[in-house]
């Protein structure tokens, strides 16, 4: 007999429960090219330990949870997460997402690394999604419903919490930091657009686009968690005639140089909450 997801759910945590006993609100998501060295991480349990989680196999990804403390506060960090390219289907790429929720976490952080198609945008910038369109072919609530993981139908009017929405512009005004507000376009990859789809993407008035990020936040909602994203544009993909070619390396080599800003933003936050 196949195990429910909300049963598997329930044994990654009875593990992760052995090592990381504290009661834990905040939960933040780091994408490729953002890493946990601007956070004193106190204890980590590596993904291929934790039951029914995989390893990410994307560069940059640590693939460890992370307990730390922000002024006081214990956050669980997802030190990487996986992707729908990896082979894997879109409930198993949102399952950490689960587990946080199932660990207590109510606010979650999402960072991620992003194509910018809004022409304002360069490479560095920081956007704050506020809505996003799924051009993935999977949805991480489809199959048969378990009504303990939530509801069926979730509504997405406000997937994205506009009260954190807000709080963080406070915090990048705070800190001086330049920001956009954005809608993400989420793709399945692995391979980047070609020029024509860059230019469709932009007609249907997305402003960056990745390969993550949607079935969290699907997840997320389901599961009633409140929910904000950084994206670091790490190239330029719009107008077409600006594009070139472009490197994975030379993507976290971008976003590693804007971590900490959206680092910095994200624990101003918590301190607020």
């Amino acid at each position: 007999m196949a195990v429910s997801i909300y049963d598997k759910v329930q044994e990654a945590v009875r593990f992760i429960r052995q090592e990381i006993k504290e009661q834990c609100s905040f939960g933040i998501v780091l994408g490729t090219g953002h890493n946990d060295q601007s956070f004193e991480i106190n204890r980590r349990i590596a993904y291929d330990r934790i039951p029914h989680f995989t390893n990410s196999t994307v560069e940059s990804h640590q693939g460890e949870l992370c307990l730390t403390y922000v002024n006081g506060k214990a956050c669980l960090i997802l030190s990487g997460r996986f992707h729908y390219y990896e082979g894997l289907s879109s409930a198993q790429t949102a399952f950490p997402i689960r587990v946080l929720n199932a660990l207590g976490v109510s606010h979650l952080f999402i960072t991620n690394a992003v194509g910018g198609l809004n022409p304002s945008y360069i490479s560095g910038d920081i956007v704050l999604i506020k809505d996003q369109i799924n051009l993935q072919p999977d949805n991480p609530l489809r199959g048969k419903h378990d009504e303990r993981l939530g509801l069926m139908f979730p509504d997405m009017l406000n997937a994205f919490d506009k009260d954190l929405l807000t709080l963080a512009k406070a915090k990048m005004n705070i800190i001086e930091q330049v920001y956009y507000e954005g809608v993400y376009v989420g793709l399945q990859g692995p391979s980047l657009e070609t020029p024509a789809e860059y230019q469709f993407l932009n007609q249907i008035k997305a402003d960056v686009v990745g390969m993550s990020t949607v079935p969290e936040v699907i997840t997320a909602r389901q599961c009633g968690m409140k929910t904000i994203v950084f994206s670091v544009v790490s190239n330029q993909c719009f107008p077409i005639h600006q594009i070139t070619e472009t490197t994975v390396a030379e993507v976290i080599e971008v976003v590693n140089k804007t971590t900490p800003k959206v680092i910095t933003c994200i624990k101003k936050m918590i301190e607020d909450l």
